[in-house]
């Protein structure tokens, strides 16, 4: 019998050996999993914080007896210590920490990622017990949500405007904390671009979310009954709890230490086929380097979906398939407060450094037919490449309600198969007053990117 060994038990591990139970019921597969928490929605903490999913259990994708009948062993509290490619044994340590070494004839590695820790001063020594929190385990909630029912907490200062930051801002507040939310870079929300995220700043201080940008918090201190956080410029803020959400790294320890080669941005290397170069060991998710499908080259991009699908295609070749990674477009979407913001493929930046020629166009198109109650508007950049015309990326901001998460998955799609700009007028798109217009929201932007060209218009399409 085969022994399929995963090392990991958030998207990537879990997809990777339910994929191979599927196509080789056969296979003896083993998860080794360093907390008691398989299978569980990070992405979904905020939302637990927040009281809007009062039961931490309902973030779990699959119960553990759900993960069992499937056909998995689960090996919980069990920390991987040591890969030995020629002996294929893995030595891990059990939760009475004792070592025990695992056979394998395939493995995969699925270690996801680590929070990055900014060098302040006194994050190292102050903790939970103090109100210093960062998020980004099971583990990491229940600690802050001990912070919010152990002791009042009426204020929040949050380190980091990326999505988590903006996330959490919305659940504290939900909670009545009065929140700062603190960015070393000059926006929030740094993955769209400065116009849409001015418009999400905005948003914020309207729901009373104080945002502080272009700001480096240096030091936070513990006076006994309140954290004292300060920073660059004379920054100084008394409050409560503290989050640190700044970032992730990828989670490469044990694998490297076996003689995994590194790739972009200090991930692991890995094929299409998500193996590494060590024999019979493939890895996948938040851990390794991503194949971007514009790009057509390597990068970094730690997101669920994507762990969730190269876990799949790990699975499947683990147990004997042949299957590629179709590779990332690098597409999100994040709801803060009442909106809604999302992006897929490339920004004007990104194209620009990766040698192309782009033109950004910006447009605000309503939702659905004005006439219609309730029409509002929907933030566009589309950006294209001005010698082929090719689609290389989109933006879109508005209202929760506006279909901005939807709208942005057609743009990706149009990516996905290498579409022009001016081929997604052709899209046959569906269309009711209440719902949408002849030429949806995408398809107008794209008309208004192709009408830029000519400098007598560069206005959205009417009806």
């Amino acid at each position: 019998m085969t022994r399929l060994l995963i090392v990991g038990g958030s998207d990537a591990g879990i997809s990777a050996g339910l994929r191979a139970r599927e196509l080789a019921p056969e296979v003896e597969a083993t998860l080794v999993v360093a907390d008691a928490y398989p299978n569980y929605s990070i992405c979904g903490i905020p939302y637990h914080l927040s009281g809007e999913v009062p039961d931490w259990r309902a973030l779990a994708h699959r119960s553990r007896a759900d993960l069992e009948a499937a056909g998995l062993e689960l090996l919980l509290c069990h920390t991987a210590r040591h890969i030995d490619t020629a002996a294929r044994k893995l030595t891990v340590t059990d939760p009475n920490g004792a070592e025990v070494a695992l056979a394998y004839d395939t493995l995969v590695v699925a270690t996801g990622a680590t929070p990055f820790r900014p060098p302040i001063t006194g994050l190292d020594r102050l903790g939970a017990a103090e109100g210093v929190h960062l998020l980004h385990t099971m583990d990491d909630t229940f600690a802050v949500a001990d912070t919010l029912t152990r002791r009042p907490a009426a204020r929040a200062v949050i380190v980091g405007a990326g999505y988590i930051g903006m996330e959490m801002a919305d659940a504290l507040s939900l909670r009545g904390l009065a929140v700062t939310v603190v960015e070393a870079l000059p926006q929030v929300l740094p993955t769209v671009d400065p116009e849409l995220a001015a418009l999400v700043e905005a948003d914020l201080a309207s729901h009373g979310v104080e945002v502080v940008t272009n700001t480096t918090v240096t030091e936070i201190r513990h006076t006994g009954e309140e954290l004292h956080v300060s920073g660059a410029g004379g920054f100084a803020r008394s409050t409560e709890l503290v989050l640190v959400v700044v970032g992730v790294r990828p989670d490469t320890t044990l694998a490297t230490a076996a003689g995994a080669t590194i790739g972009a941005r200090d991930a692991l290397a890995v094929d299409r086929q998500m193996r590494t170069n060590l024999p019979g060991v493939y890895a996948a998710g938040d851990c390794v380097q991503t194949y971007h499908r514009v790009l057509d080259t390597d990068g970094y991009l730690p997101l669920g979906t994507t762990a969730h699908k190269q876990g799949r295609v790990a699975g499947e070749n683990a147990v004997g398939g042949e299957r590629t990674f179709a590779g990332s477009l690098g597409t999100q979407v994040v709801k803060i407060f009442d909106l809604a913001a999302a992006r897929t493929g490339l920004r004007h930046h990104e194209a620009t450094a990766a040698g192309l020629t782009p033109r950004t166009v910006a447009v605000t198109v309503a939702d659905h037919k004005a006439y219609y109650p309730g029409a509002q508007p929907v933030h566009v950049r589309i950006t294209g490449d001005t010698r082929s015309g090719r689609l290389l990326g989109v933006q879109m901001l508005g209202a929760v309600t506006t279909g901005v998460a939807k709208r942005i998955d057609t743009a990706a799609v149009a990516l996905y198969h290498h579409m022009s700009v001016e081929e997604l007028s052709d899209l046959d798109l569906s269309y009711t007053p209440p719902l949408g217009s002849p030429w949806d929201v995408l398809q107008a932007a794209a008309q208004a990117w192709k009408s830029s060209s000519h400098p007598a218009s560069s206005k959205a399409p009417g009806p």
